[in-house]
């Protein structure tokens, strides 16, 4: 994309986020309905994913209700996170904390019963999903004391929209690093110790663990666990619940145990604990997960190039 394209694409946008950021947050979550209502009607691809996936979530957990009806609502709410998170980007943290509400903090004050080395309780690793407006966890980080947040994030290609997602997360005081480029800078903030790292590990890679997620095998992240030991850290959840246009409910949950007897645990059993963690989140509200995402998509595996070589 150009330069001077960019600049335009940069300015519009820093126009349309000015425009949510002034508004009352409960309009911006009835707007944001509106606008994923359209998505669903005009967003064929990410329409044929999640009605794919709930019909198949309906029928092998013998869930009441109808995979169109349910993909209509997962699209209305998705509008309302997403514009929510642009509202929420701009506002104290004073004027947020009626819309958010909290559990499970004191985790955080607790001595470890992992079993792991006092040494090894320099920070924290938070394993978090697509859940609700999962903007707001980075909230949270930035407000546990002792601690300095920080999140991952996949950059996005074009400049322009790119700068202005980084602009709006660095508002939260939240230290962001792309994971394709800021791989020295990450691994410096991880040794720096009295950190809180969250790591999104709900969506299919292409270099994790072929484990069942929902009782389908697909490709599940095993960060969570590996940053955590590399880093010698103490590893979390947490889930963003949405409790209504506009309220969310962010619940931190046990120590996940990085050692068992002394001995380090295994990658696979730290990762399928995270699982379930996201599984019964997903049983409490489905509709609150990330559908659009093709979470059992094949891995289609390379050809092999015939041998033209003469024998």
């Amino acid at each position: 994309m150009k330069g001077w394209l960019n600049g335009m694409v940069y300015g519009v946008g820093k126009c349309l986020v000015w425009g949510i950021a002034i508004l009352p947050l409960r309009w911006v979550a009835f707007l944001g309905r509106l606008m994923g209502q359209l998505a669903f009607m005009v967003d064929r691809r990410h329409r044929r994913v999640a009605v794919g996936q709930l019909a198949w979530y309906l029928k092998t957990h013998q869930r009441e209700g109808h995979a169109i009806d349910w993909a209509r609502e997962h699209f209305r709410r998705l509008g309302e996170n997403y514009l929510c998170a642009i509202k929420t980007a701009h506002m104290s943290h004073q004027a947020i904390s009626p819309h958010i509400r909290y559990s499970g903090f004191e985790v955080f004050d607790q001595e470890t019963d992992g079993g792991s080395p006092p040494e090894w309780n320099r920070g924290w690793v938070v394993a978090i999903g697509h859940f609700g407006n999962f903007e707001l966890y980075v909230r949270t980080m930035s407000q546990i004391q002792g601690y300095q947040g920080g999140a991952t994030y996949r950059g996005l290609n074009q400049p322009g929209p790119d700068r202005l997602l980084r602009e709006l997360r660095e508002r939260s005081g939240v230290q962001f690093f792309d994971r394709r480029k800021d791989v020295e800078s990450f691994r410096s903030f991880m040794r720096k110790g009295s950190t809180v790292m969250g790591l999104l590990a709900d969506q299919t890679t292409g270099s994790g663990l072929d484990l069942a997620f929902l009782g389908k095998n697909c490709k599940c992240s095993t960060a969570p666990a590996i940053m955590a030991q590399r880093y010698q850290c103490r590893l979390v959840s947490a889930i963003c619940y949405r409790e209504g246009p506009a309220q969310w409910h962010i619940e931190y949950g046990e120590e996940i145990p990085l050692f068992d007897q002394g001995e380090r645990r295994p990658v696979e059993s730290i990762t399928r604990e995270i699982n379930d963690v996201f599984e019964q989140a997903i049983h409490r509200d489905p509709l609150n997960w990330f559908w659009v995402h093709d979470r059992w998509k094949a891995f289609k595996k390379k050809k092999r190039r015939p041998d033209k070589r003469r024998s």
